[in-house]
């Protein structure tokens, strides 16, 4: 078994061992793939004031997020087909996060349902909702995350239409979906994934099964789901989602300041400076330049948390410093996940943790809640 150290490394596993076509799903981005580049290399540009002979013993990374004390300010974000990277994938996840004490969302295209990872995990997780233009079957989303007592309900607002990602196509992750020679080839080099994946409760979208007339395939749901992604979506829908939820509100996908302003409007307790990870408008700013505006435009009124290319502690402090009360990460866990597991999982968050805590230190803090510009060189 190869040593691992970060992130890249439990990428490269992953790579290996799962099918091509799910890994891309996972790795790949919209289009040219500019921003999901911009989203790595504008991180990685910010450079650390490396600080000297400061006592930086009995160093703390517990926080606070929408009132719930963390282990370290990082959540899980919510990632599509989870459960075909491992099988009942979702369910370890939560229970990885939930033992290093982190939030988990799951995805409303997840392979396991709410009521799956409910019935598995004994802590709430959060739930992520995509507007349909079946508000019936929004309405239903929401009343089972309510059932479930989830105890955060992640609105995504950036997916009103679907950008092409190409590698998908190619892979046939399409609408409907194709095997193609090249995909059918490469699954019979993955056996191991094959199996594991087959012994999972489920094999299509969990929270749909068993919901929409005659949808009895994962080609007839998929037809369906290209199918429910709204283009009308507006700050009225905000306000009826908000209506029917009591509990906490995130608004993910926010990127301009103007948009954050109308979120921290809606009431939200928290919003997501996000570009989807690069998987949807490719072009836009990277979510790390666009994260300074829009803490100091919303001040004290909402949370604001961060997502976007983080891959490793140092990012996280980085996103810290310029005002995010928190991150959430997507690849990095889900490379975990397909490389081995839940134990990946737990792994990719202690990578996280012990390189957030060394960078604390060389910068010369030992509260990660004393997270500051003062952190970083100016540009």
């Amino acid at each position: 078994m190869p040593v691992v150290t970060n992130i890249a490394d439990l990428r490269e596993l992953s790579r290996k061992r799962i099918a091509k076509a799910i890994f891309d799903y996972v790795d790949r981005g919209a289009y040219d793939e500019a921003t999901l580049r911009a989203n790595r290399e504008d991180l990685e540009a910010l450079k650390f004031r490396q600080r000297v002979a400061i006592d930086v013993d009995n160093r703390s990374l517990g926080s606070i997020l929408l009132g719930q004390a963390v282990a370290m300010p990082v959540a899980l974000a919510p990632v599509g087909l989870t459960g075909l990277n491992w099988a009942d994938g979702e369910i370890l996840a939560a229970r990885a996060a939930a033992r290093f004490g982190v939030p988990y969302t799951l995805s409303t295209m997840s392979i396991c349902s709410i009521e799956d990872v409910a019935g598995a995990v004994d802590s709430p997780f959060w739930f992520q909702l995509y507007m349909m233009r079946d508000r019936g079957f929004a309405a239903s989303l929401i009343e089972r995350a309510k059932a479930a007592k989830c105890s955060a309900l992640v609105l995504t607002l950036d997916l009103q239409i679907q950008g092409q990602r190409h590698m998908d196509l190619k892979n046939g992750l399409s609408v409907p979906p194709r095997l193609t020679l090249g995909t059918a080839l490469d699954v019979l080099t993955k056996p191991g994934w094959a199996l594991n994946v087959l012994t999972g409760r489920r094999k299509s979208f969990g929270n749909l099964e068993g919901r929409i007339p005659d949808a009895k395939s994962l080609t007839t749901l998929s037809q369906w789901i290209a199918g429910q992604f709204d283009p009308t979506l507006s700050w009225k829908d905000v306000a009826w989602v908000r209506s029917l939820w009591p509990g906490k509100l995130i608004l993910k996908g926010i990127l301009e300041v103007e948009d954050a302003k109308h979120a921290a409007d809606s009431g939200a307790e928290a919003i997501v400076v996000s570009n989807h990870g690069g998987r949807q408008l490719d072009g836009t700013v990277s979510s790390i330049r666009g994260l300074p505006e829009i803490v100091q435009a919303v001040g004290s009124r909402t949370e604001v948390l961060f997502d976007g290319g983080v891959r490793s502690g140092q990012d996280v402090l980085r996103a810290l410093a310029l005002g995010a009360r928190g991150v959430m990460i997507g690849r990095a866990y889900a490379y975990g996940l397909g490389a081995l597991g839940e134990a990946g999982v737990t792994q990719a968050l202690e990578i996280l943790r012990k390189e957030l805590d060394v960078t604390m230190a060389l910068c010369g803090i030992r509260d990660v809640k004393e997270a500051s510009p003062a952190l970083l060189r100016p540009a």
